[in-house]
């Protein structure tokens, strides 16, 4: 849906409006034509139905307003002496073309002092929990939302099991291009297990304002740009293509902003030539083949004192060797300490050896996850030649992210050396948005921008800043499943994470106790 097509929409809404309620704007003692007038006409319709004249702003968000207009057609007929339930029912069914029969086929009187009280403990607890929902939609939509880390590609930053808030607002909020979609759920329905929004209409990309880019190593959350699973882990072979912010959400390093040349070498990562400086908090693993002595490992043991969360197995049971699946280099040298261990080596893809799975994927470039580059990471404005080389790096870009999701028919071919865009040679391509270069500190545990390659600015979701709780899965008891040490601690930051919670508990007890001393003062 075009800028066009939402104004197209807007009109006809409007048009609807006028023409269904222009009697009743006379009846409450207003003039017919404030009703013709868009904006002004809902301001003057919040005065008539005894509403704050800030709903306004309601009914423009993306989401909210599929709430709020079924609460408007319904107080409007209450408005005008049509309370009984059937009135209700008539309203939300034909979605509220039932005010044109108020209109035009009853004697409609006006109720100015009309309770807003519901008549029912029903009546009451659904609005509440209509108004509820709307202010959480709100907050998930534009300010913070909750948000699980289910794999490891971040370990020892952030672990499987712990609860984050990530900010809307740094980056920017970015306003639901799916305009149809159940409120606070994502891209299904919890046990229903269908589709939560209807694929279209799909309205414009827009975010608003943010306070800050996104910066090389910040951890961001993103739509995963090649997402078509039915819904994250599903395993039952359903595919689905999805709008952008329906895709499933992912959460990794930006180790490549827009603008940088990429490379790794050996598994290192070299920006714009140097090697990457990471922040002290993050923990880079790598995977190792380990010479056992014969005497075994205990498994608790490597986890409370090696680190090593992601498991031991055996490549040969025979040879007495092992593969530790992720350990950091500090973990690694007290590990080589171990009774049982006689040697490690880093189990690293040589140069050269070719991965299919690895990006641009068209088992060309002798690529692999260690091994991999140089690539640019575009930037919107920047323009790079387009040949025989850089064809499939840029293909997807230009197709999809900057061509169908952005509802452009665009198709790229390579015919000999020249590249061709909807059967006219291109040699050259100007990007339109950033671009990111996104990856785990599990470097051999990790599906990242490695395997799918770049993500756009648009599939950007935000920020997380804070960890409110954490759980173990593989604890015994609830005790020991809360890490207590991460809770309410910041995501950013340099360090070792420090808690707030005593804090947060001493704040919340001086709360309680303030407004229990109010009361009873009162």
């Amino acid at each position: 849906m075009s800028f066009t097509d939402i104004l197209l929409f807007i009109l006809f809404i409007q048009v609807l409006h006028f023409f269904g309620t222009w009697k009743l704007y006379q009846s409450a003692g207003r003039k017919w034509w404030e009703a013709a007038i868009p904006v002004y006409n809902a301001i003057v319709l919040f005065k008539i139905i005894n509403r704050p004249w800030w709903w306004v702003f309601l009914i423009f968000i993306p989401i909210v307003n599929l709430i709020m207009f079924p609460v408007i057609w319904v107080e409007t007929a209450r408005s005008f002496g049509k309370n009984s339930t059937k009135d209700t029912l008539l309203q939300l069914f034909s979605l509220g073309l039932y005010t044109y029969y108020i209109n035009y086929f009853t004697k409609h009187e006006y109720i100015e002092d009309r309770s807003l009280k519901a008549k029912s403990k029903t009546g009451d607890f659904v609005s509440s929990i209509l108004f509820a929902v709307v202010a959480a939609t709100i907050v998930h939509t534009y300010i913070m939302q909750p948000f699980t880390i289910p794999t490891s590609s971040l370990e020892k930053t952030l672990l499987v099991g712990d609860f984050l808030f990530v900010s809307k607002f740094h980056y920017g909020a970015r306003v639901p291009q799916t305009a149809v979609s159940f409120p606070m759920v994502h891209d299904t329905i919890p046990l229903a297990g269908v589709k939560s929004y209807l694929k279209s209409p799909q309205l414009p990309y827009m975010r608003l304002p943010g306070f800050e880019n996104v910066q090389r190593n910040d951890i961001v959350v993103f739509n995963w740009p090649v997402d078509t699973v039915r819904m994250f882990r599903d395993q039952s072979g359903k595919h689905y293509d999805k709008p952008i912010d329906k895709k499933s959400n992912y959460v990794k390093r930006a180790v490549g902003v827009a603008g940088d040349s990429l490379e790794i070498i050996d598994g290192k990562i070299y920006v714009n030539k140097a090697p990457l400086q990471l922040p002290d908090r993050a923990k880079p693993q790598f995977s190792y083949l380990v010479q056992g002595k014969g005497q075994g490992f205990n498994m608790r043991s490597l986890v409370e004192i090696y680190g090593i969360t992601d498991g031991l197995q055996w490549v040969d049971r025979d040879r007495d060797l092992y593969q530790v699946n992720a350990i950091t280099e500090e973990n690694l040298e007290k590990f080589k300490n171990h009774p049982n261990v006689k040697s490690v080596q880093r189990i690293i893809s040589p140069e050269g050896k070719r991965d299919p799975a690895i990006f641009p994927n068209n088992g060309k470039a002798d690529w692999n996850r260690d091994n991999f580059g140089p690539i640019y990471i575009p930037k919107a404005g920047q323009t790079v030649d387009l040949d025989q080389e850089s064809f499939s790096l840029y293909r997807r870009i230009i197709e999809v992210y900057e061509g169908s999701e952005m509802g452009i028919e665009k198709h790229l071919e390579l015919k000999g050396s020249q590249v061709y865009l909807n059967g006219e040679p291109l040699n050259e391509y100007t990007f339109k948005q950033d671009y990111y270069w996104m990856m785990g500190d599990n470097r051999h545990n990790s599906e990242d921008s490695r395997f799918w390659g770049y993500v756009p600015q648009n599939h950007v979701v935000g920020k997380p800043v804070f960890i409110w709780m954490s759980l173990d899965p593989n604890a015994a008891n609830l005790v020991d499943k809360v890490r207590w040490e991460r809770l309410f601690t910041t995501v950013g930051g340099e360090g070792k994470p420090t808690s707030y919670l005593v804090y947060f508990l001493i704040a919340l007890v001086l709360i309680i106790g303030y407004n229990y001393f109010i009361k009873k003062k009162k």
